[in-house]
């Protein structure tokens, strides 16, 4: 049996991990960058993580969601704790899509209404209704077509505004990422995100936000969005939440009230799940990782900024988009082939992303800043 050819392959095989590094099959160690889409929060085999989780098979592995497990409590007050909205309910899940999938899905419960509003440049998964406000049509099949999705420019005040007004009596949810990060790490701007949530409680629709990739501390803060001072009525998360291993969640108002039947999964919240996230949540609270990531992001994006051939710096704490003169796929295989350094592109295809581990160190991030700067130098030189 052939496996189906979903993804271009770097031709790198990935044998062992730690902290913010790989290494391949030859034994040729690589910085990791890019954490796996931003999956890997608390940098790789981490003792503490690898700990929890073989303890936990030994006991039980898995079962399904028709009994109690105490360590969804467990795990729903420290998430509560750590990102402040201990007032709210946990869904738990397996991926980010799914997050989406159900918060959209509870937001057509809730109003009765089937219009959502995202924006251009988002991504919020591959699922039916996930995928449908992605703003990406090479990837929606025709099952996937629907005039439900109003597709609005990031940070048009203007068009949000007439949006409002022509649809907001069949309005179910607003949709948009803390930070977009397929659209190449562009930042809702603080006005336009206040203006979300005030349009949303003048019609009756609820506010999401995708926080898969740039919630769990990536920005500095536990979500991108609380960096705006709004707060929304579902919360989706992912990536970063398992450091790894599938787990998502959904974080929702208490004025959602919640039914038998509106939600369910088989996977979601099992044992191991559970203990994964818990190990995540418990590393970035004893190791100061959310601090780390604003500390070092601030100092990484300033440096980068004073390289040559680089346009523009976006981000906050450790999701960076780096949008250079020309395509970055060059540049990215540089630093793979020539500095063992893994980095991300984005759909802007001049912009570089940077997603790692939130424990890496001063020394890594010069590490890459030469090597970057190196590539860079190379590149002008070349084009002379």
């Amino acid at each position: 049996m052939n496996l189906f050819d979903v993804y271009p392959l770097f031709d790198i095989t990935p044998v062992k991990a730690q902290g913010a590094y790989v290494w391949d099959e030859n034994g040729k160690r690589y910085l990791d960058l890019y954490g796996g889409h931003a999956v890997i929060s608390i940098g790789h085999s981490h003792p503490h993580y690898v700990k929890r989780i073989a303890r936990q098979l030994y006991d039980i592995g898995f079962y399904s969601n028709s009994v109690k497990m105490p360590l969804q409590q467990e795990l729903a007050d420290k998430l509560g704790k750590l990102s402040g909205y201990d007032d709210y309910s946990l869904f738990l899940c397996n991926s980010g899509a799914e997050a989406n999938e159900n918060a959209l899905k509870l937001a057509s419960f809730h109003t009765g209404r089937k219009k959502v509003i995202a924006f251009k440049g988002a991504f919020h998964g591959r699922t039916s209704a996930a995928v449908a406000a992605t703003d990406n049509p090479k990837i929606q099949a025709p099952i996937n077509e629907t005039d439900n999705i109003i597709f609005l420019p990031l940070n048009d005040l203007s068009a949000f505004a007439n949006a409002l007004q022509e649809h907001g009596h069949e309005l179910a949810a607003v949709i948009i990422e803390g930070i977009q990060g397929v659209g190449g790490v562009q930042i809702p701007e603080v006005a336009f995100m206040k203006a979300l949530a005030a349009g949303c409680d003048k019609v009756g629709a609820l506010l999401i936000l995708d926080e898969v990739q740039s919630g769990y501390g990536r920005s500095g803060k536990f979500f991108a969005h609380q960096n705006k001072d709004v707060k929304p009525h579902l919360i989706t998360m992912a990536k970063g939440m398992g450091n790894g291993f599938p787990v998502a969640g959904v974080l929702i108002s208490p004025e959602i009230e919640a039914k038998h039947g509106m939600l369910g999964t088989t996977f979601g919240g099992n044992y191991l799940a559970c203990v994964a996230a818990l190990a995540v949540l418990e590393v970035m609270e004893q190791e100061n990782l959310m601090e780390n990531a604003g500390n070092i992001g601030n100092r990484l994006m300033s440096e980068l900024r004073q390289m040559p051939g680089v346009k523009e710096v976006r981000g906050r704490g450790l999701m960076i988009g780096v949008e250079l003169n020309q395509p970055c796929a060059g540049i990215r295989k540089q630093l793979l082939d020539e500095h063992g350094i893994f980095t991300g592109s984005s759909s802007d295809k001049n912009t570089l992303r940077l997603l790692p581990p939130l424990c890496i160190g001063i020394r890594e991030v010069q590490k890459f800043l030469e090597a970057f700067e190196a590539v860079l130098l190379k590149a002008e030189l070349q084009t002379v």
